[in-house]
């Protein structure tokens, strides 16, 4: 029976949730299961890993194989490298206290890191509103500056139209007013 450290889908559609699981490599994907070993959440932010790693160094030991995904988890989580210091422990390298050390100092230097990510990643988010915030108020402003200029004119119309208009009064002669008129003089 060849053991396989997988993930095991749950959660509704569109929502996964993965529980971490030891099984037999014929069992069905959410079928029965060997040992659970953790969950992992790829909806959250970053996503959500709990893994026991002294039960899933165990299974690494016993031989067991990794998923791809499965994989990539353990080695953010260190689990890979602690296993590859035990090994190193069995030869004899250096000693279990040392080891451990080794693999404490790891996870310190990888929880900075993944805060930092955190911090950037929320940085990155307030700019980002910033950015949208400062739009949506020069909009709102031009938007402003349009409908007083629009209020200004349409007062300006109003005024010119409630104004008495100047009649321009040209003076033109009566009908039985007399005319002057000039001879030209004879040749």
């Amino acid at each position: 029976m060849a053991v396989k450290l997988r993930l095991q889908r749950h959660g509704r559609g569109k929502r996964p949730f993965y529980h971490i699981v030891a099984t037999d490599s014929r069992a069905p994907r959410d079928g029965k299961y060997i040992e659970r070993l953790g969950d992992y959440n790829p909806l959250t932010k970053p996503a959500t890993i709990n893994v026991n790693v002294d039960k899933a160094v165990d299974w690494l030991q016993k031989g067991a194989e990794v998923t791809d995904t499965v994989k990539a988890i353990f080695k953010y989580k260190g689990i890979l490298y602690k296993k590859h210091l035990l090994r190193g422990v069995a030869k004899g390298s250096f000693g279990l206290e040392e080891a451990e050390a080794k693999f404490v100092q790891w996870v310190e230097e990888h929880k900075n890191k993944v805060l930092d990510h955190e911090k950037k990643h929320h940085k990155d988010k307030k700019d980002i509103a910033a950015k949208l915030l400062e739009q949506e108020q020069k909009k709102a402003s031009d938007r402003d500056l349009k409908r007083q200029a629009a209020l200004a004119a349409a007062e300006a119309a109003k005024v010119a139209a409630d104004a008495p208009a100047e009649e321009a009064v040209v003076e033109q002669p009566a009908a039985d007013a007399p005319t002057e008129t000039t001879e030209a003089p004879a040749e």
